[in-house]
């Protein structure tokens, strides 16, 4: 198994390595970083109302049904 590549990039040069990409792979691009926002929020909101009633299981599902809405 190959260990991931990790590299040291400025925020200015993966802005510049953004710009070249074709239209299609900037929407993908920008559909992947919605998705992981939309992981970070969900987290900081079951953080900040931690309760024993919502468990993973229907919390992915319900990312899911927002994944789909969000890609159509």
């Amino acid at each position: 198994m190959k260990s991931p590549l990790q590299i040291d990039l400025t925020f200015d040069q993966i802005l510049s390595l953004v710009k070249q990409l074709p239209k299609k792979q900037k929407i993908k691009l920008s559909k992947e970083l919605e998705k992981e926002a939309i992981d970070s929020k969900l987290t900081r909101l079951l953080e900040t109302f931690k309760t024993d009633e919502l468990d993973l299981k229907t919390i992915d599902e319900e990312v899911e049904i927002v994944r789909k809405l969000i890609s159509n």
